[in-house]
């Protein structure tokens, strides 16, 4: 019994006895076994087996193997972030309220500070009703960090955004900006943090992150109240 328990403890390599003969039970024939040999096809004991000098060589070799993939992994990331600079693209184009001929006059525009910090220029003065609040109002929007860059954008889905102003349903600033505005203007809201977004907004691909309580630039256009036009008609 100690010799069959003992043998589910042999080690992983292979053990012989001093003699080389071998001779197994009943049914099978004697097995010789001569001058047994063992291989490693790891690299680690073929390192191990071999010289100084060799181990030195070999270790060498895929240290350069590493340095060589790891340079053409970042030629690779490289070459195909500037595909669309060397195909000669233009960059990346959004659609915008105000367009390059806009922004030149908005400098000469006047700006309107509110007792609540948010600013605005006039881009172009509607001459439709004013919205009262909590009715529904349909206006398109560009939303930008104050560097330019869009983050939102109704003119993007194809479709203008409807919902109720001075509701509390858009950010403080968007609401308050809208309410003094008349159907069919437009209008760039400079929007101090307390009036943007607390919590932020986390960055996507195409859009970049919001801080906290940052400021943020909105262009809108008031482009009809449903319920007030309707009724005018």
């Amino acid at each position: 019994m100690a010799s069959s328990s003992s043998s589910l403890l042999l080690p992983s390599g292979p053990t012989f006895s001093k003699r080389s003969t071998f001779t197994p039970s009943r049914g099978i024939g004697r097995l010789r076994i001569q001058s047994p040999t063992v291989r490693c096809l790891s690299e680690e004991f073929r390192a191990e087996s071999a010289s100084p000098r060799e181990y030195e060589d070999q270790t060498t070799l895929m240290k350069r193997r590493d340095i060589i993939g790891l340079a053409l992994s970042i030629s690779s990331l490289v070459m195909s972030s500037s595909d669309t600079k060397g195909a000669g693209l233009p960059p990346e184009e959004k659609p915008r309220l105000c367009d390059a001929a806009c922004e030149k006059e908005l400098e000469n525009a006047p700006m309107v500070t509110t007792e609540s910090g948010l600013q605005y220029k006039d881009i172009k003065v509607g001459r439709g009703p004013t919205p009262p609040t909590g009715f529904q109002v349909a206006a398109n929007y560009v939303a930008m960090v104050p560097s330019g860059q869009i983050f939102d954008s109704s003119l993007e889905k194809g479709l203008p955004y409807i919902f109720r102003v001075g509701s509390g349903q858009v950010i403080k600033g968007l609401d308050e900006g809208l309410l003094t505005m008349q159907t069919g203007g437009k209008r760039r809201l400079y929007i101090p943090g307390p009036l943007a977004f607390p919590k932020g907004l986390v960055s996507a691909p195409g859009r970049p992150r919001v801080a906290a309580n940052s400021p943020v630039v909105f262009d809108v256009s008031l482009e009809y109240i449903p319920g007030l036009e309707a009724d005018e008609e």
